[in-house]
């Protein structure tokens, strides 16, 4: 199966660009309730992941109680615990699956790296169920 039968385009998503601020980045989360989202750089190559934790855990260890104060914290100095990987466009539904049983999401690349979507689990597990009906109406 090919994963960009999964791929929620880069167009329908909400990201982060490593230059913004704490604080625009937590207003990008919180206008799309995300908890997690990608960064990108200005070319549009996948850096990283953000989590609400992420910021929340950064912001207790600074002292910053304020959202004025998130205003100048830039987001790629927000230590992260860990950052999503992506997969290329190419790789196999197995892959994939793998990755997805340790993320939320899986970043996607293209061949020369550029950010071009994200695969969710949750659409990974609705397939895999899917199937598994199918399986049993067989039987």
């Amino acid at each position: 199966m090919n994963i960009l039968f999964f791929l929620h385009p880069k167009a329908e998503l909400a990201f982060i660009y490593d230059y913004h601020t704490v604080r625009q980045a937590m207003e990008i989360m919180e206008h799309y309730k995300y908890s997690c989202v990608p960064i990108l750089n200005r070319a549009g190559k996948y850096v990283g992941t953000i989590t609400e934790g992420d910021l929340l855990w950064d912001l207790k260890e600074k002292g910053i109680l304020n959202i004025k104060q998130a205003e100048n914290l830039s987001i790629m100095k927000v230590e992260r615990r860990c950052d999503y990987l992506p997969v290329s466009i190419e790789c196999d539904m197995e892959d994939l699956v793998k990755r997805a049983m340790e993320q939320n999401f899986v970043p996607v690349e293209d061949d020369q790296h550029f950010f071009i979507g994200i695969v969710t689990r949750r659409d990974i597990i609705g397939y895999l169920s899917d199937k598994i009906k199918g399986c049993e109406k067989n039987d």
